[in-house]
């Protein structure tokens, strides 16, 4: 007898505007209402767009708890301007940057460094783990010329937390300016710029605050900023000279990209409402716990043990089952209203799966059972069955 029977169709799963759901560490999925900001016209000199602009200035250092010692620089553009900007403004021609890396945002930023005709030393360890602080002191000791560290707060090519109030520490004994990478980070994972002794951190509009892409911000040491005059190596992504025009006459030197900011500001009341770093910081752990024990529990394998991990991306080994088909697995998810993103690794195969954005318990469970639909349609019972 044929077995006439089809396949029960799936209800694809979408947000609150009709779209798919980002399990992304940015652009990723964002509210109604921070959407429903874009939907007007402002002028970039009108007063009442300075004024959003002025509150969401005056926001950001309050997040790092830097308070009235630190001022924020926008800078128009992706997170990687600021990161720019960050970089060719605080380092002067002579300097030289011990850059910490363990991933493609370090090695990023070498190259900005190295383009820009900066002197560096690389202190590399796997994507996997975190700098060897011994190590990092035995340069700071044996080169003197540093006098700059750069590094990632949370390095989404794995998802690792770096151990950045211990690097701040040995800036701080060594007297070196300490410039950081906490697009990924900023909002969500607490950071004290002061106790960290921090001089200049990098984030941008589309990450843990939960808005769009298209502005980068670099909140600086206010005295620190003031010294580097002359450093810049281009007039688009020189803070300084952008701070000092905002004080003077409240606007951008350029064009900024108005909808960006004002979605940003209804994002920033969002964060707020829901108890800033650390409501924000609370949902997102509970969306990592979820999603770990979740693709545990299914045959999955984390790259990186529970003490590195950061509730922000989790970079999981690609299954070794032959059936396993990376663009399908993909695929299918999307079809069912889940993106998620492709591995980054040099040290293992791997995809990643984001816990951030306007996400919560209901869509990382409906996430989970999507990832049990696909496994089952390609007929992959245990990922990590080998070809016989």
């Amino acid at each position: 007898m044929t077995n006439t029977a089809q396949p029960v169709p799936f209800e694809k799963a979408v947000s609150e505007t009709g779209d798919p759901f980002l399990l992304t560490p940015g652009p990723l999925t964002t509210s109604r209402t921070v959407k429903a900001a874009m939907l007007h016209d402002w002028g970039s000199r009108d007063a009442s767009f300075g004024a959003i602009n002025k509150a969401v200035l005056q926001h950001l250092p309050e997040i790092a708890k830097g308070a009235d010692e630190y001022v924020t620089v926008p800078v128009q553009g992706s997170g990687t301007f600021a990161v720019e900007a960050m970089l060719t403004s605080f380092v002067p021609p002579k300097g030289r940057v011990l850059v910490l890396i363990n991933g493609a945002y370090g090695h990023r930023a070498k190259r900005i460094l190295d383009i820009a005709r900066r002197r560096t030393l690389a202190h590399e360890t796997p994507e996997d783990t975190v700098p060897d602080l011994h190590r990092v002191e035995h340069l700071l000791k044996r080169t003197p010329s540093i006098t700059h560290i750069f590094a990632v707060h949370c390095e989404t090519t794995s998802g690792i937390l770096n151990p950045v109030d211990e690097i701040g520490v040995l800036a701080e004994k060594y007297a070196k300016s300490f410039l950081l990478d906490s697009m990924s980070a900023f909002g969500a994972l607490p950071l004290d710029v002061r106790r960290a002794n921090v001089n200049a951190v990098a984030t941008s509009s589309n990450k843990c605050i939960e808005g769009v892409p298209g502005l980068g911000f670099v909140i600086c040491r206010r005295e620190a900023l003031a010294a580097t005059k002359g450093n810049a190596t281009t007039l688009v992504l020189d803070l300084l000279d952008q701070w000092q025009n905002l004080e003077k006459t409240g606007q951008y030197r350029f064009t900024p990209p108005i909808h960006v900011i004002v979605a940003f500001h209804q994002a920033l009341r969002e964060f707020a409402a829901e108890g800033g770093v650390e409501g924000r910081g609370r949902r997102y752990r509970e969306n990592c716990r979820i999603l770990v024990s979740g693709m545990r529990a299914l045959g999955f394998r984390t790259l990186l043990p529970d003490h590195l991990q950061a509730p922000i991306i989790v970079t999981f080994h690609m299954p070794t089952h032959p059936r396993f088909i990376f663009q399908r697995f993909y695929d299918g998810l999307k079809e069912r209203g889940y993106v998620i993103y492709p591995g980054k690794l040099t040290v293992a195969n791997s995809f990643r799966i984001g816990c951030i954005g306007r996400l919560g318990e209901k869509e990382m469970r409906g996430a989970l059972a999507a990832v049990r639909e696909v496994l089952d349609e390609m007929g992959v019972h245990d990922p990590a069955a080998k070809a016989a």
